[in-house]
């Protein structure tokens, strides 16, 4: 464990008005109509994460901070909603941080997800999500729900240097293995992927074998990843420690790009696509989201009567 997870034993607090924030591109993005955060922040220090970016305004970033009254203003919001939508959780830090163990903010989150009927999408690489199978087993009963676990390597000692602070791929497999075998919709987003470092054709057809092996529905990538502002700054350095002379060739080929996408993308897109074909798994957006919403369902099945 880092020194951040010895060290951060009690949670800092910031003030929050709301929890729930509508999203605009709800249809484009696994489906869901609200996004929500109970956390800012994550100890995890995954080299590549976004989330870093100054945009987003999280201070010291490998800190973890709850919001105050976080349980009291989603069941306040929940209780005035229209809509029992899709809420998506964990877009911008991961909601199961090893302090959710001891602050339950995510298990009462799921709670009252499931007293007021609505659906859930969650972001995660923990495998500290099993806690609340029963939970997610009950929204499942009366919604529709998705888990999508990060995967970015088949390969645990590489997953070790890019994402130090959470558990392997290996465990992130045996953890999606326990939800489809409990029926809950789970699959993969392969994002991001890193140019010269995840993006191996036999790396990423390896992936694709293992999520079908472990019951994953769908795996879903853009086959690149972002870099801006101090994050990029952050990632550099992490190459200069991993990856001997690997940041003189992202500045020799992105420059000051914000989306790099991998070299020869449309081959290794192809590869992809044609080893999610080989093994029945999801892998256009579309599709997924048709695959895992129960009204989808229904009114197919209407529509053959």
């Amino acid at each position: 464990a880092s020194d951040v997870y010895k060290r951060q034993m009690k949670m800092e607090f910031v003030k929050a008005k709301t929890i729930l924030t509508k999203v605009n591109y709800g249809n484009d993005w696994y489906g869901i109509d609200y996004n929500m955060n109970l956390y800012r922040g994550c100890p995890h220090k995954c080299i590549y994460c976004d989330s870093r970016s100054k945009c987003y305004h999280i201070e010291n970033f490998d800190i973890v901070r709850g919001k105050e009254n976080a349980l009291e203003l989603l069941e306040q919001e929940l209780i005035k909603k229209r809509n029992k939508g899709i809420i998506g959780i964990g877009s911008m830090s991961d909601t199961y941080n090893p302090l959710e163990k001891k602050y339950e903010q995510t298990k009462g989150a799921l709670r009252l997800i499931s007293k007021y009927g609505y659906g859930v999408s969650i972001d995660t690489k923990s495998n500290l999500i099993l806690r609340d199978i029963d939970l997610l087993k009950e929204i499942n009963s009366k919604n529709n729900i998705i888990i999508k676990f990060t995967i970015t390597t088949p390969n645990d000692e590489l997953s070790k240097i890019i994402e130090p602070n959470v558990c392997v791929t290996s465990e992130r497999l045996k953890t999606i293995k326990e939800l489809s075998d409990n029926d809950i919709f789970v699959g993969i987003m392969m994002n991001p992927v890193l140019p010269f470092i995840t993006d191996k054709e036999e790396d990423i057809k390896e992936l694709v074998k293992l999520a079908s092996n472990y019951g994953a529905k769908f795996i879903h990538t853009y086959m690149g990843m972002t870099l801006r502002e101090n994050q990029r700054d952050y990632y550099f350095d992490r190459l200069e420690e991993h990856f001997e002379g690997l940041k003189d060739r992202y500045i020799k080929t992105y420059g000051e790009k914000y989306n790099c996408i991998v070299p020869n993308y449309k081959y290794l897109f192809k590869v992809f696509a044609d080893e999610c074909n080989k093994y029945g798994i999801l892998y256009k957006m579309g599709d997924i989201i048709k695959a895992y919403k129960k009204e989808n369902e229904n009114s197919e099945q209407i529509s053959l009567f």
